[in-house]
């Protein structure tokens, strides 16, 4: 009675059910595509000293869960502290490495990214990793502690000069490495050098892309000024991922559109799957002699033509050494 039952039932529906399960199994498909690689590497990493910025959320918080898996000592540099010492908790369980400490550093503020290198400086006798991970993206028309645009302040210039501050440290724990997690977007960006800070026409994505475009450059510069150092540099893009870098998008969305925004948010990268490629970067063997690319889903990639253009590069470069005062 009931297989009879069920087969009227398909019979009637047939058109429904195979829609249902086209779409169910193409959902399946494009979720599998956007997770993206995975890092295989098993590289342990005892005795070696990490620092990410913003590792109390989202890719960078799954950063630190796993290098710390691996061994190292962790450094999360962290605007929020009551956040990222919660954040520090969870890490260390999940892990099982009590060595996450967690330091104060809002790169906002020139003279937090100071203090942060000077405590580094004095504190720790390695760094063999620095993740410039922390971001944030299309916010509104804001200004830094020192009167920079937000965007390019905080995702450029304060890394800018972090990475500066800590380069000898660096070089004494050679072979090192610095990763610098950027986006494709910015294959959409360009280094506005005449309005630098977009005071004459701003828009978040635009000044995001700048942003991410300067990540880039800023990485193929450092990348030759570094040669024979044993530090090597890599840029990436960690993918679409369900994190709170997008907060300031939500607000632009029309509430009726919510719902069904929510619902892709279901389809794309969790941070584990969007922290791969950074991990990638950090700890993968075969780039130990590579030093100045840009990946995307644990492998090398083409990055947009603007961002090889190395008169841009050291152009960049000066003018961040200026507005940031390195000598």
């Amino acid at each position: 009675m009931m297989e009879n039952s069920l087969k009227q039932f398909a019979d009637e529906h047939a058109t429904a059910i195979g829609v249902t399960a086209f779409v169910g199994i193409g959902l399946y498909a494009f979720r599998k595509w956007m997770a993206g690689a995975v890092c295989r590497s098993r590289a342990k990493l005892d005795g070696k000293t990490v620092l990410i910025t913003g590792a109390n959320t989202g890719i960078g918080k799954e950063t630190a869960v796993d290098l710390a898996t691996r061994g190292a000592r962790v450094i999360l540099a962290c605007r929020d502290m009551g956040r990222a010492n919660r954040a520090a908790v969870e890490i260390r369980q999940r892990s099982g490495n009590g060595n996450v400490v967690v330091k104060k550093l809002d790169l906002a503020s020139l003279q937090s990214v100071r203090d942060l290198a000077k405590d580094i400086q004095e504190n720790e006798e390695r760094l063999d990793i620095l993740i410039n991970n922390a971001g944030i993206m299309w916010c509104p028309k804001w200004t830094t502690e020192d009167g920079f645009e937000m965007q390019f302040g905080v995702n450029h210039l304060g890394h800018f000069l972090l990475t500066n501050c800590l380069l000898d440290l660096l070089k004494k724990s050679a072979p090192s490495r610095i990763v610098n997690v950027s986006s494709l977007a910015h294959e959409r960006g360009q280094i506005y050098f005449d309005d630098i800070n977009l005071e004459r026409d701003y828009g978040p994505r635009k000044s995001y892309a700048q942003s991410k475009l300067a990540n880039v450059l800023f990485t193929r510069e450092l990348a030759t000024r570094l040669k024979g150092t044993g530090v090597t540099v890599y840029c990436l893009h960690p993918g679409v991922i369900r994190t709170e870098l997008s907060r300031h998008a939500w607000g632009r969305i029309y509430f009726w559109m919510k719902p069904l925004f929510a619902m892709v948010m279901m389809l794309i990268k969790s941070p584990w799957e969007g922290a791969q490629t950074t991990i990638f970067c950090a700890v993968d063997e075969s780039l130990q002699n590579t030093s100045g690319l840009y990946y995307s889903d644990c492998a090398p990639k083409e990055p947009a033509p603007q961002a090889k253009d190395e008169a841009a590069a050291r152009r960049l470069w000066d003018l961040s050494e200026s507005m940031v005062g390195l000598d």
